[in-house]
């Protein structure tokens, strides 16, 4: 809809720096695991997560928008007569190649994702920090969520909070490609699946707090922790806590 159109208008509210003027092409418009990328040929890239508050809409030239005007946080007007808003996002800025969204991880979402370069990001990582940490970290890999992080960790056999420096390469690529195929098998829109158990679909540790584990009967675990306080599931008998010195 937006790529190879002209700006006519940008605005951007709290965003400082250049913005795309008038005259400007839209270069491409890609989505990259939860974040929207809008690529000018002026090499100024906006750049938008989502997560749980923000949206994008297309209008017609002077058609009503359906949210406040006060939640625009970037407007884009093309000589086309199309108006394309974000709203609400918690994260909009606008970067300049190659500072832009080039670090970014590849989107496991893709079924041309580079997953080594994915575990090759690993290594940018403190080696003391969690993996529940890493494999949300935007810089190392796109697309990986809460709840998915989760259910790659129980099928790893990883505890969330081994540290990263713990896991080898080989075990790097396993997280990987199993997080990659987790990804592309939940991408009709459906409900979200990793297991098939007594011949139903669902999840494996997200969301079950307390119930056994579908491989050995141990009550799962749940802890929230980490600067952004996000929730981890996991088996105590089958992840390990790599800490635990009783082991």
């Amino acid at each position: 809809m937006l790529a190879g159109k002209t700006v006519a208008s940008f605005t951007g509210t709290r965003l400082s720096g250049p913005t795309p003027g008038p005259g400007t092409t839209i270069r491409d418009v890609e989505a990259r695991g939860k974040y929207l990328l809008v690529h000018f040929d002026d090499g100024l890239t906006l750049e938008t997560h989502m997560k749980m508050s923000g949206s994008w809409h297309i209008y017609r030239l002077g058609e009503r928008w359906r949210r406040s005007p006060g939640a625009a946080r970037a407007v884009i007007e093309t000589d086309e007569g199309w108006v394309a808003v974000c709203f609400s996002a918690p994260h909009v800025r606008l970067t300049r190649e190659p500072d832009g969204p080039g670090h970014l991880g590849p989107d496991l979402c893709r079924p041309d994702a580079d997953l080594d370069e994915a575990v090759r990001r690993f290594s940018l990582s403190e080696p003391d920090r969690p993996l529940a940490d890493v494999l949300l970290d935007q810089r190392v890999c796109c697309g990986v969520g809460n709840v998915y992080k989760s259910e790659v960790l129980f099928a790893c056999g990883h505890h969330p909070l081994t540290p990263v420096g713990r896991v080898d390469e080989r075990q790097r690529t396993d997280l990987v490609a199993t997080a990659h195929r987790l990804l592309r098998r939940n991408l009709d829109g459906g409900s979200r699946t990793t297991v098939t158990v007594g011949g139903r679909d669902g999840l494996a540790v997200y969301g079950r707090r307390g119930r056994p584990c579908i491989t050995c009967g141990e009550p799962i675990a749940y802890r929230v922790h980490g600067r952004h306080a996000r929730s981890s599931y996991w088996c105590p008998t089958c992840q390990p806590d790599p800490t635990d010195i009783r082991r």
